[in-house]
């Protein structure tokens, strides 16, 4: 019965912190247009490009969410979960995760979104005249990706999201880390 109750409040403080991240997204867009009412742009901008900062840091976990457990064999890291602000990257979201073996290889997966240079980007790697010039045009699930000479792996997801997988490990290695990665969620997001 002790379990229960720990189990219950710590769901409720999840879903407590999960809606204050929610209401801060609402507050800044709240803040935002009221400014904007009040002929006050300068601060209606910095409160939409807080909200916009907000939003692209909930995307970046969310992606972190989706980087594989380790494979057999391989430990991993905490992910990494990072939103850089529409200056630096058209506002790109990005998580990342590195994994090791015994032998001292290593793997990082990414995954990016949120960025309109990355959907340019994106629009290129789906062009197989233009990918096939990056590497090897290859299939991880239904999707194609390329694997470059050193055995790195480039999916380009739904055109708007890339997983990037590499590393020191061998190229074999690197196609299962990006088979592992859930496509399909991410892109449905």
């Amino acid at each position: 019965m002790k379990t229960i109750r720990i189990l219950i409040a710590a769901l409720s403080l999840t879903a407590a912190v999960s809606a204050a991240a929610a209401d801060d997204i609402g507050d800044a867009i709240d803040a935002a247009r009221k400014s904007y009412q009040a002929g006050d742009l300068g601060h209606a901008k910095e409160s939409l490009d807080l909200a916009s900062q907000l939003i692209g840091q909930k995307n970046a976990e969310s992606f972190a969410a989706l980087l594989p457990a380790a494979l057999p064999g391989w430990t991993a890291e905490k992910a990494q979960a990072q939103a850089v602000g529409a200056a630096m990257f058209c506002g790109a979201s990005a998580a990342s995760r590195r994994y090791s073996n015994a032998k001292g290889d290593s793997v990082e997966v990414s995954i990016t979104g949120d960025s309109a240079m990355l959907m340019q980007f994106a629009t290129l790697l789906n062009n197989p005249a233009l990918a096939g010039a990056m590497g090897k045009l290859i299939k991880v699930g239904n999707l194609r990706a390329i694997q470059n000479h050193e055995g790195d792996v480039i999916i380009v997801v739904a055109n708007k999201f890339v997983v990037n997988v590499s590393g020191s490990a061998d190229a074999a290695s690197k196609l299962a880390y990006a088979q592992a990665v859930d496509t399909a969620k991410l892109s449905k997001m």
